[in-house]
């Protein structure tokens, strides 16, 4: 293998997370397990620096020049599990997208029963790039819940509010309709922690049954049907992205 210093090119880590394998801090967990190799034999440092020319395998199977980077719209139907592979057996996005599209991953996650919008990109340093709270996306959702709620009971957690030990920053609520024994409320977060529009809604004393999310940031689920994708054009992303998201990931 070329000594390091000797190498042209980008880190593997990075070249992984730019060919769609995984993000960049997931792919030197790759390399950790010792199943990345370069030119036969395996790698043992993230900082090691490839070059499209030279056998790249992860668990075996080539990796080839990284594509240039896409992203698609997905509507997600709830049931799906947003993993590459569960270990319960449970159906997953990636499942339901084979054949559909090349290697992606998705942009965050949606629970086993949230629905809605589900960005997937091929690229793992889009994708993390996206995924930080310092983006200042928000992550816009409609909820119907069982329950009784006040606009000013929703208008109190403009300030944020910590539950159970936690922190939530600002939220951005609005009753919709009282329909039944339910109610529809429009809600937007920034940060998207693990379970936060459901544990939200519990502070309140409402109970969750069903979640969509309509917006992550500038994109939209709009009229994209259960299970459609639909990809942003590549104009279109340049210009929500921005130029420096669109330096940082290589676009």
């Amino acid at each position: 293998m070329a000594d390091l210093k000797d190498t042209d090119g980008e880190r593997i880590a990075k070249f992984l997370a730019r060919a769609g394998v995984a993000s960049r801090r997931d792919a030197e967990k790759l390399i950790e397990q010792g199943i990345v190799t370069v030119d036969g034999k395996t790698l043992t440092t993230p900082a090691f620096k490839v070059t499209p020319a030279m056998d790249i395998r992860v668990d075996g199977t080539r990796v080839g020049k990284p594509e240039k980077t896409r992203l698609w719209r997905y509507h997600k139907p709830d049931g799906l599990v947003t993993t590459h592979k569960d270990p319960q057996g449970r159906p997953t996005v990636f499942d339901g997208l084979a054949g559909r599209l090349p290697r992606v991953i998705s942009v965050g996650r949606l629970d086993l029963t949230t629905e809605g919008l589900l960005l997937v990109t091929n690229s793992g340093a889009l994708a993390r790039r996206l995924e930080l709270p310092s983006t200042g996306w928000a992550r816009r959702y409609r909820v119907r819940a069982h329950g009784r709620v006040t606009q000013n009971k929703l208008d109190k957690l403009q300030d944020g509010v910590e539950i159970e030990g936690v922190q939530y920053g600002p939220v951005r609520a609005t009753l919709d309709q009282v329909q039944g024994g339910n109610v529809w409320i429009t809600l937007s977060i920034n940060e998207g922690k693990n379970r936060e529009v459901r544990n939200l809604m519990r502070h309140l004393d409402l109970q969750v049954n069903r979640l969509i999310r309509v917006a992550y940031g500038p994109f939209q689920l709009g009229k994209l049907g259960k299970d459609e994708i639909e990809e942003v054009p590549g104009k279109q992303l340049k210009e929500q992205l921005g130029a420096k998201i669109c330096e940082e990931v290589g676009l």
